[in-house]
């Protein structure tokens, strides 16, 4: 029987831990995140001395590898950090807080913040956009949850929910965005921005979509109204799919999730979209993306 891979040493020593993050981190060696320095830098020795302390003698400053990321300032494990990104990372469809603090021990507020902390890591910056010539790139919007200051009364459509718009490149990534209208207003700008002109755009018949072949290669369109939902390689099949996997995961596994969160949600769904396992990626390596995304990010508890 293969041993698991949560018994694998780096998982469950603080020293191979921090050792494994550097090695991603700092690949050509420890990088000062005071002064950027990457000269006259030494690791620090005692045994009073923290694991994988560094002191520039540039800017005369210790550091360690947290700093300047989502970890700086935490006082769980290194580890423990990286078996939760690797179970955050690995589960298809998510991994609950309250799961999180009884897998990893620790209380349920840390494991909130820990789960948020790992989801801004995944948050993509500096994007590219999508697509290209030759390349399909599917668009859709649906609604997730409600408003904070919704009417107890329902109402039809999206009034009331929050919506989101995704974009899906077939074999390819996805980026999904929490939008305040599915109006040509709220969407296209948002279209626009993250698609390539060269790009074929694929979406439903909203009229929202309408003047799309304008900014694109060419624009088609399937008609859900009428149980149109494939007319050759035409079709949307795909964004659904990507949708599918996010409902499930908002409605199965964390149930509910609030509308200024919904952002950090949706980077972590996209993230393992586009490190999927069809693309070439599996579960260690979608780790490892995810703790190279860590430099640069900070987030506090308030």
């Amino acid at each position: 029987m293969a041993n698991s891979i949560l018994s694998a040493k780096v998982l469950q020593s603080e020293a191979a831990a921090i050792a494994w993050v550097e090695a991603r981190v700092w690949p050509e060696g420890p990088v000062c995140p005071h002064c950027g320095g990457v000269e006259r830098i030494g690791k620090m020795a005692g045994k009073a001395t923290r694991i994988g302390l560094y002191k520039c003698y540039q800017c005369r400053k210790q550091f360690t590898v947290k700093v300047g990321t989502v970890f700086e300032d935490s006082h769980v494990p290194m580890n423990l950090w990286l078996q939760a990104m690797y179970l955050l990372c690995s589960s298809k469809k998510g991994i609950s807080s309250n799961q999180l603090s009884r897998t990893l021990g620790v209380t349920l507020k840390t494991a909130w913040f820990m789960s948020h902390r790992i989801r801004e890591a995944m948050r993509v910056v500096g994007m590219t956009p999508m697509g290209g010539d030759s390349k399909i790139v599917e668009i859709d919007e649906t609604g997730i949850g409600r408003h904070e200051n919704a009417p107890k009364k329902r109402r039809k459509g999206f009034q009331d929910r929050n919506v989101v718009l995704a974009l899906v490149e077939r074999d390819g990534t996805a980026r999904s965005f929490h939008v305040h209208a599915t109006s040509k207003f709220a969407l296209v700008p948002i279209i626009r921005a993250n698609v390539a002109r060269e790009t074929a755009v694929m979406t439903d018949e909203g009229l929202q979509y309408k003047y799309l072949s304008k900014d694109f290669a060419s624009h088609e369109t399937v008609n859900h109204s009428k149980e149109e939902y494939a007319r050759g390689d035409v079709t949307t099949n795909t964004v659904e799919g990507f949708f599918s996997i996010f409902k499930r995961g908002m409605t199965g596994v964390y149930q509910h999730c609030s509308e200024k969160h919904l952002h950090r949600y949706l980077a972590e769904f996209d993230f393992r979209y586009s490190n999927r396992v069809r693309l070439g990626v599996d579960d260690v390596e979608r780790t490892a993306r995810a703790v190279q995304g860590i430099v640069g990010k900070r987030l506090t508890y308030h």
